[in-house]
């Protein structure tokens, strides 16, 4: 009998420093919870312990629950305070230089330093489609501003000397040749023939048609209301636009 309740005795001991040890390492916890909340949300209100000296977790709660649970809890805290933002621009010092000495002397001629990179990072990309010898035509009306685009009317398709499959039709679109409602068409030159497109190719002829006009306006000094940093401006808005087209963003006509 006394064997038996030195035993007990023991094991009670045994529990009671286990379970002291538990609450050291909880009391260990709170304390780093209460720094880590006031750390990360000072404006919240932190959890006051229960009278008594009882902690507000429950028995068997693991330290990565309460860790997880603090956290979740700052992260709803922090998701009510949204970021202000504002668009922003600021030039590109080698474009801004280029596009001034072209002002300075304003050309046509592509080979320019400034209408050159104009060319491989944004026209000829924007311009090439899968009737290739087609897409060279249009960008030489385009250069010579011959190139016309008017909506499908209700006229009859006309078909002079190319075939069906050169001009595509209502429903086919003669650059690409792929099988696409076409509510324009156009024409090149003097050429008697008309060329459907669809919306997305339309698009990105009007895009950089827009640019010719502004630089033609530019060269012509057309352009009075505008100093130089708003013209350079202007031709990187005119980018954009024809940058979107190229990666397949248009608008289409309701």
């Amino acid at each position: 009998m006394v064997r038996e309740a030195n035993v007990k005795q023991a094991t009670a001991e045994k529990q009671l420093k286990e379970a002291q040890g538990k609450i050291d390492v909880l009391q260990a916890e709170v304390a780093a919870l209460k720094t880590l909340v006031l750390s990360s949300s000072p404006t919240s209100p932190t959890q006051e312990p229960l009278p008594g000296g009882k902690t507000p977790f429950k028995r068997g709660h693991t330290r990565n629950k309460s860790t997880s649970s603090a956290m979740s809890g700052s992260h709803q805290d922090l998701s009510v305070i949204q970021p202000i933002v504002k668009d922003c621009k600021e030039a590109d010092l080698s474009l801004y230089n280029e596009f001034r000495s072209w002002k300075d002397d304003p050309t046509m001629d592509r080979s320019c330093p400034f209408l050159d990179k104009i060319y491989q990072e944004d026209i000829f990309p924007c311009l090439t489609f899968s009737k290739s010898e087609l897409a060279s035509a249009v960008l030489e009306a385009v250069e010579n501003n011959t190139l016309s685009i008017e909506p499908v009317g209700l006229q009859p398709i006309r078909f002079v000397k190319a075939s069906a499959v050169e001009c595509g039709g209502p429903k086919k679109c003669a650059l690409t040749g792929q099988s696409k409602s076409c509510k324009h068409r156009i024409k090149l030159g003097d050429s008697s023939n008309y060329y459907y497109i669809s919306p997305f190719c339309r698009y990105r002829i009007t895009s950089v048609c827009n640019f010719f006009t502004y630089i033609r306006y530019i060269q012509q000094g057309l352009v009075k209301q505008q100093d130089v940093d708003q013209m350079f401006w202007e031709v990187m808005q005119l980018r954009k636009e024809m940058s979107l087209a190229k990666l397949g963003y248009f608008k289409e006509e309701l």
